[in-house]
């Protein structure tokens, strides 16, 4: 197994789980008692060379040299392992890991001409719950859709954060299907939470949806009270302006110009709009303007207690909403 690999390997990337597996591999695969692990924040180029010659005077078999964080190195250092690289020492294997080498940089090339290079870059954030999904399945573990989004509006663009999510629920779950819910109860939030998780329980007409998103924003953000009424009354306002255009028949991609929109979030409006009558969203207008009033002084409720009143009346259906008290 060790004959197959490669005299030299640059593994780099801002996916740090996937970088990290790599790594975890080659020891592996070479055993590991074969490997020394150094760290360039400690060790110089010439002392990397200097490792990878002296293991080749050993018998023994192939060895494997593990350099971390090698985006340290200076100049003179890369300089020294790229004339290594260009004679390597047979029988030993030479694994530079670093972020952000990009492939023009000596040490990149040297690294692809004598060896491999293997990037790894982290998801773009729409991507995030595919690659949790991605995760998930590694673990052999089934996860619901709706969960793996969750755990990535959750935990953020935190890579190592969502791998350790992942693994504590793929733990957990034993097995069994893990749900949205499962994940909303066990997973640790860390990202700052999404003005859009309000706006689409408020589209869906999910009152237990929108409660916990409006105390998430609480929680992690740094909005406040009247800040997420004023989101919330922004949004219903787009709402109510879309679904006057598609009273006229416009569709949404049109609307998205003439509303100053990103086209996707007018798709978003019309189709809230759907699933609220004319009457429903001018009221949703009046109650979110004495929500506005009852948070600046005109109520003797606590400021908390009035919001979820308010997110109860004008998000759920069949059902009046209560007026602000004097």
């Amino acid at each position: 197994m060790a004959s197959e690999l490669k005299p030299a390997y640059l593994i780099t990337g801002s996916d740090r789980p996937k970088v990290a597996r790599a790594v975890r591999r080659l020891r592996e695969r070479m055993g590991a008692e074969a490997a020394e692990l150094l760290d360039a924040a400690e060790t110089s180029g010439d002392e990397a060379v200097a490792a990878c010659n002296a293991l080749g005077l050993f018998g023994g078999g192939a060895r494997l040299v593990v350099v971390e964080e090698v985006e340290r190195w200076k100049a003179v250092d890369a300089k020294a392992v790229t004339e290594y690289l260009a004679a390597p020492a047979p029988g030993t294997v030479l694994a530079l890991v670093g972020e952000g080498i990009k492939s023009d940089a000596p040490l990149a090339k040297a690294a692809a001409k004598a060896g491999e290079v293997l990037r790894y870059d982290a998801p773009r954030k729409r991507d995030l719950p595919g690659w949790v999904a991605e995760q998930f399945a590694r673990r052999s573990a089934r996860a619901e859709t709706d969960a793996c989004r969750v755990l990535a509006e959750l935990v953020g663009d935190d890579l190592d954060a969502l791998a350790v999510e992942v693994e504590k629920l793929a733990t957990w779950a034993g097995g069994e299907t893990i749900g949205a819910r499962d994940v909303e109860l066990l997973a640790v939030p860390r990202a700052e939470a999404s003005v859009f998780a309000l706006t689409d329980a408020w589209g869906r007409r999910d009152v237990a949806g929108v409660l916990r998103a409006a105390d998430a924003l609480l929680e992690r953000s740094s909005r406040e009270l009247t800040g997420i009424a004023g989101l919330l009354a922004s949004h219903v306002g787009k709402v109510r302006a879309c679904q006057a255009l598609a009273a006229e028949g416009v569709r949404p991609r049109d609307a998205a110009g003439r509303l100053k929109m990103h086209p996707f979030a007018a798709e978003k409006a019309f189709a809230h709009a759907e699933r609220f009558s004319v009457e429903e969203l001018r009221a949703a207008t009046v109650r979110l303007a004495a929500l506005d009033a009852a948070l600046k002084g005109r109520s003797r409720l606590s400021g908390e207690l009035e919001l979820a009143r308010a997110l109860v009346d004008v998000t759920g259906a069949d059902r009046e909403p209560a007026t602000a008290p004097a």
